[in-house]
């Protein structure tokens, strides 16, 4: 070794002192030829003897090939620059390799294994035995092995999606150092520190002690960043962070949902010096609750996602009172004690309006909550009792609080059998005293929960005593009374506080108990939700799927272990961060909790160890560099010994003046460079889904597979767009042919959809996706062209067969002739009928609703009020059709000689319908507001 510089075979290095006798061989090269004239008594007169003296090789090629011959004896010596020094240090002593494999390692882990490789082949140079251990991995002895056997080990290491156990592994490096004396430790560090005692507290004792020696090396500032997340009141946050400042100061949070596909995304920065930072998303609830995976946008970890699992959904309540609210003291209203426990978590949805507990409740299932809420409501008639016991056989959870109408009356939405009246204070069935809980039972959702000694009940609803009643307990006070009851119903559950949801009762609604028990509950909505007794929150959950060390989502490794359903704590070897349980009832485990924190590794226990930075640590083979110089130095040297021969000179002479040789030398080198990729052909304007296609506005239409019918509604379209570029304010884009089974149909508001009897029909996913088309606002426009074949009362045309048949599996709505006063006919232009090549036919459209007492206008549908269907069998894109200068392409059929004039004009009030709507229906009530105006 000469430092950081090692050779494999430092032997070859004696071949160094050979370049004194190579520079004494090559001090002498041939005298450069001379050219001369034939003269012959020239020769003659070179016949006379004459002192011959050796041409001398200039010094600059001497040395041009010492250096090529130094070259190459050292790329065959094997140098290797290793500037931290680990691995070969020409002792034989064993070494151990300690690699950080947590999810902190993932960012930069091609790095940190190249280095642990250099290690080992640094060893494996000097002989050495080498260990390998991951201190991510569950502790095992350490055993020093063949440096080929350890590179394969070292190669099987891979990040694992959660915090290592340093100090689990100390037992067994103190075992491999007293057996091996005088052994060497590499440690590749990630700099942060791990979920248990750091290894550094004990290693440094160790290594005191038995005089091995240590070498640390890890980056300057730990480049790792985690992510962690929370319900803060009502809102979704997340907290990106580091174990110190390194220079990362901003990135982007990306929330994607259960398929992969983005929700939001928003940027983070730190503050300076900051080691954490809190983003929020704001978003509806739906988007929220579909969320399923919050990322750290390019960090390839474990630790920078956060899965979101039931519990993390933001369920959306809605509160009935059955009482009348008191707005002099509404803070003392039992919906206000339930608004603000509930809010921390859940979305909370009150009446707007309502007259009634009918009509609340109404307005709450319409609303779709997840928990609907009933405060002291009693008697429910019967429409809306049959409404709500839907709702819970769907999967609604119905949660009760008691009253004195609940107590009054006899309703058959409760889990257990009610008696009458109750018992309280003073009561026929009373206390001396207020009695508390007693300790949730192990079966119990509110297992785990402490019930604090002050809460005090009052009064309550008793429960009828039969044989279900134990296992529909959820809770229960000192003597034995339920508190809390609940029983599953179909999909749903119905629970039952027998008290308020006020103070009237009991002091349970000012605790914090309170809280937590109603986040229990309502955790239960939209997942199969156990009941009392059968098994509840401690059910055994496997893995489905967990995330590797890289932050990818995959089946579960054979070493996960199935966790309990009330699971909260961070990820482990055993239980990888992932989800657990079925998809509509199971948890998420995630590799930090939303409480924890990084923090770099404390290495001052570390005093004698010698520390270097990761990124300078990599082993440099200098050998490829070393042949590629000697093979350069060579080659320069034959073009120097060629010149200095004249046989550059000579073949430079032979091509002067022959340009065609030149010129075919030229073209040669030319053929020999190989070609560029070839560039893209420029797509054309009107490419189906390209970026013009989403914003520029243009019409689309179907391509049949009949080049003739395809081709009249291309130049019908185009002759259409340019009318309306002439005489509207809209200038479309080149009309789109369109496959509807391949294509987005999204960007275009209206389809001309020619029927071509002969083709074949369109598929069941062509089908579906102009269904589709149809359902989210868009227009088609079907066109039979029949119109002078179709007879009144005879046999449907073989284009309104097919149109049938192709519609059957289609919801269509009603259709209707196009009434005289329909928006149609006025979205631009005043007409009343719409021809095209033909002017028999009729053209459909969605019915409009029926016409009101008294023979008053039909009124505007609510929204925009566009047919999604509209049927004609005039052949419009052959009265539209032009040709480049603007002349008809297709003769008109009917005796008026404007009704080609006619059909651009309905073209053009086509077009504007489906892009306004029915805003123009409201032009009915102008008479109506000008004679209200007295004008």
């Amino acid at each position: 070794m000469l430092g950081p510089l090692t050779f494999a075979a430092p032997f070859a290095l004696a071949a160094l002192a050979a370049l004194p006798v190579l520079w004494w061989l090559l001090r002498v090269t041939p005298p450069r030829p001379k050219r001369i004239a034939f003269p012959p008594l020239r020769i003659a007169a070179d016949l006379l003897p004459e002192r011959q003296s050796p041409a001398r090789t200039p010094p600059w090629l001497l040395i041009l090939r010492l250096l090529a011959a130094a070259a190459l004896i050292l790329a065959v010596a094997g140098p290797v620059w290793s500037p931290s020094g680990i691995g070969a240090t020409g002792a034989r002593t064993p070494l151990l390799v300690m690699i950080d494999n947590g999810f902190t390692a993932a960012h930069d882990w091609r790095t940190r294994m190249r280095v642990a490789q250099d290690a080992v082949e640094g060893a494996a140079r000097d002989g050495r035995p080498v260990a390998v251990l991951a201190t991510a991995e569950p502790a095992a002895p350490v055993e020093a092995r063949q440096p080929a056997a350890a590179l394969e080990r070292l190669r099987a290491v891979a990040p694992r999606p959660h915090l290592g156990d340093r100090a689990a592994h100390l037992s067994s490096i103190t075992a491999f150092l007293e057996k091996q004396a005088g052994a060497e430790i590499v440690w590749i560090a990630d700099g942060v520190a791990d979920a248990g005692d750091d290894l550094a507290k004990g290693l440094g004792p160790l290594v005191a002690r038995t005089g091995a020696g240590l070498t640390i090396l890890a980056a300057e500032r730990p480049p790792a960043l985690a992510l962690s997340a929370a319900d803060a009141g009502g809102r979704l946050t997340a907290r990106v962070l580091r174990a110190a400042p390194n220079g990362r100061d901003a990135g982007l949070l990306r929330a994607l949902d259960a398929k992969g596909l983005p929700l939001a995304e928003h940027d983070f920065r730190f503050a300076p010096d900051a080691t954490e930072t809190d983003v929020g998303f704001e978003m509806p609830v739906e988007l929220r609750n579909a969320i399923a995976r919050i990322e750290v946008a390019g960090e390839r970890s474990a630790g920078a996602v956060t899965l979101m699992d039931e519990r993390g959904k933001r369920r959306r309540v809605g509160i009935v009172f059955g009482g009348t609210a008191d707005q002099a003291q509404p803070l003392l209203a039992p919906t206000y004690y339930l608004a603000r426990a509930l809010q921390p978590f859940a979305d909370v949805q009150e009446p707007r309006g309502a007259k009634g507990v009918a009509e609340s409740v109404a307005q709450m299932l319409d609303g779709q909550v997840s928990v609907l809420v009933l405060a002291d409501v009693g008697a429910m008639d019967e429409e809306t009792r049959a409404r709500v016991a839907k709702f819970v056989d769907e999967g609604g959870v119905l949660l009760r609080f008691a009253g004195p109408r609940l107590a009054a009356g006899n309703d058959p939405l409760v889990p257990v059998r009610l008696r009458r009246g109750g018992r309280s204070l003073g009561g026929t069935l009373s206390w001396d005293s207020p009695k508390t809980l007693a300790p949730f039972a192990p079966e119990s959702p509110f297992a785990g929960l402490v019930p604090p000694a002050d809460i005090g009940v009052r009064r309550q609803i008793l429960a009828e005593p039969d044989g279900d009643l134990p296992s529909r307990t959820w809770a229960s006070l000192e003597d034995g009374t339920p508190i809390v009851t609940a029983e599953k119903r179909g999909q749903g559950l119905v629970a039952l506080f027998h008290v308020t949801a006020d103070t009237t009762w009991s002091n349970l609604p000012l605790s914090g108990l309170f809280i937590d028990m109603l986040r229990r509950v309502v955790g239960l909505a939209g997942s199969a939700a156990p009941a009392a007794g059968q098994g509840g929150p401690a059910a055994v959950l496997a893995p489905r799927l967990t995330l590797d060390g890289f932050g990818a989502l995959g089946s579960p490794p054979a070493s996960a272990v199935a966790v309990s359903a009330d699971y909260g704590d961070r990820a482990t070897g055993e239980h990888p961060p992932g989800f657990y349980g079925p998809p509509d009832a199971g948890i998420a485990v995630n590799a930090l909790r939303s409480s924890d924190t990084l923090k770099p590794l404390d290495l001052a226990a570390l005093t004698g160890a010698r520390t270097g930075s990761l990124a300078g640590a990599e082993t440099l083979d200098l050998r490829a560099g070393l042949f590629t110089l000697a093979l350069m130095l060579l080659v320069l040297d034959t073009l120097a010994a060629l010149w200095l021969g004249g046989f550059l000179a000579r073949r430079a002479g032979r091509l002067r003046g022959r340009p065609a040789v030149l010129a075919l030398a030229a073209l040669a080198l030319a053929a020999a460079i190989p070609p560029g990729p070839a560039r893209a052909e420029e797509p054309p304007a009107n490419r189906p889904n390209g970026i013009e296609s989403a914003l520029v506005t243009r019409l689309a239409y179907i391509v049949t597979g009949d080049a003739a019918i395809d081709e009249a509604s291309r130049a019908g379209l185009a002759g259409l767009t340019q009318m309306l570029a002439t005489r509207t304010a809209l200038e479309p884009g080149e009309p789109a042919g369109l496959d509807p089974a391949k294509d987005e149909l999204a960007f275009y508001p209206l389809i001309y959809w020619p029927i071509a009897p002969g083709r074949p029909q369109p598929s069941e996913a062509a089908i579906r996706r102009i269904d589709a088309f149809m359902r989210n606002g868009g227009t088609v426009l079907f066109d039979t062209r029949d119109a002078l074949t179709s007879r009144p009362g005879g046999p449907p045309t073989p284009e309104t067969a097919y149109l049938r048949k192709m519609l059957a599996t289609l919801e269509v709505p009603e259709l209707e002739i196009v009434p005289a006063d329909h928006v149609l006919t006025k979205a631009f232009y005043l007409v009343d009928s719409f021809p095209g090549r033909y002017d028999t036919g009729q053209t459909w459209v969605e019915a409009l609703p029926p016409a009101g007492e008294g023979g008053e206008r039909r009124p505007a549908r609510a929204g925009d009020g566009v047919s999604p269907i509209v049927i004609t069998s005039n052949d419009l894109a052959a009265a539209w059709a032009v040709g480049k200068r603007g002349e008809a392409l297709y003769p008109i059929t009917g005796g008026d000689q404007r009704q080609r004039e006619m059909a651009f004009r309905g073209g053009v009030n086509i077009v504007m319908y489906t892009l306004t709507g029915n805003y123009k229906a409201d032009q009915v009530h102008v008479p109506a507001l000008l004679e209200r105006l007295g004008q």
